[in-house]
């Protein structure tokens, strides 16, 4: 009777199912991506501090010189608050709302698609900025092969610049999936955080390069 008792009492163990959380697969792609642009852009940043290193004081203050800061700074701010736009639209499809619910006018009624669609036009304006702003170099002399002040400045904001429209590329990705979608569900959600992830991270290694290139030259 022991016996029996003991493997009674032993059978439903022996059934029990072990649940194994496993990592979200997005998440860990995402994460793995973004790694690998931010070795990318260590490595832009080594070299601009080696050339840096190595190219006389002189010489490189009078290329640096030529670069204006006010500007840049105009257009770093829209692509930094782009960045807030684009995590509201996060929000509003972590709400599940995709489209406003109300004016154009009343902002805490926007969806994702209309605060993912502003995003859009602040990175669309920051690249024209930074077109314009080497219309304006390359007219004053400071080209890709006038010095090795020049390459490193256009190599370090032209891959960056390359990024945003990148980004500006998903952005479009991800609106018109979300308005061919019949309903909204947690794939357009997923696409939306992953979107808004490449953007803040652009927009971070933006902040460095400024600060970097344009604060202390």
């Amino acid at each position: 009777m022991a016996d029996v008792s003991t493997a009674t009492a032993a059978a439903p163990h022996a059934h029990q199912h072990v649940t194994v959380n496993r990592p979200n697969p997005v998440s860990v792609g995402t994460i793995v991506w973004l790694a690998s642009e931010l070795m990318f852009f260590a490595g832009l940043f080594a070299m601009y501090f080696t050339v840096r290193s190595v190219m006389p004081e002189d010489e490189w203050a009078a290329q640096a010189d030529m670069v204006s800061f006010t500007f840049p700074l105009i257009n770093t701010t829209i692509l930094v608050l782009s960045s807030v736009t684009c995590q509201a639209g996060v929000f509003a499809a972590e709400r599940f709302q995709p489209t406003r619910t109300g004016s154009l006018l009343n902002l805490r009624l926007w969806g994702m698609n209309e605060w993912m669609t502003l995003t859009y036009l602040m990175g669309a304006v920051f690249v024209a900025g930074q077109i314009f702003e080497y219309a304006e170099l390359v007219e004053h002399g400071l080209t890709i092969s006038s010095s090795a002040y020049g390459s490193v400045f256009y190599l370090a904001t032209g891959f960056h610049g390359l990024h945003v429209i990148g980004g500006l590329i998903a952005f479009l990705f991800l609106l018109g999936r979300s308005f061919r979608a019949k309903r909204f569900t947690h794939h357009e959600v997923t696409t939306g955080l992953v979107v808004s992830y490449y953007w803040h991270f652009v927009d971070v290694v933006w902040i460095f390069l400024f600060l970097v290139i344009y604060v202390l030259k």
